[in-house]
């Protein structure tokens, strides 16, 4: 059973003295302007799951860790350029 989560939220929060760590759970919230509940379901969130968390906070999340832009995810999303896939599509035809 795959129990790796989906973002490195955790990972983060549990590197964090435990005062931190109280203190990080109550401003996270609200500055990401959701309840606390909401909070802790985007924590939860395994890899294989359908749920996602909206761009916007994932951003914020990402600037208030203090990571890179695409850091949050726990794995790397693969796509081929759109240019590619459109030559691709042109020769197909």
């Amino acid at each position: 059973m795959n129990r790796v989560r989906k973002y490195k939220i955790n990972d983060f929060l549990l590197r964090l003295p435990v005062p931190q760590y109280r203190e990080a759970i109550k401003i996270l919230p609200r500055v990401l302007g959701i309840s606390l509940n909401t909070f802790h379901n985007y924590r939860n969130i395994l890899s294989n799951d359908r749920q996602d968390i909206p761009y916007e906070k994932v951003v914020m999340i990402e600037k208030l860790f203090e990571m890179r832009m695409g850091e949050l995810i726990n794995k790397e999303t693969r796509c081929k350029p759109l240019k590619e896939l459109m030559l691709r599509e042109s020769l197909g035809k």
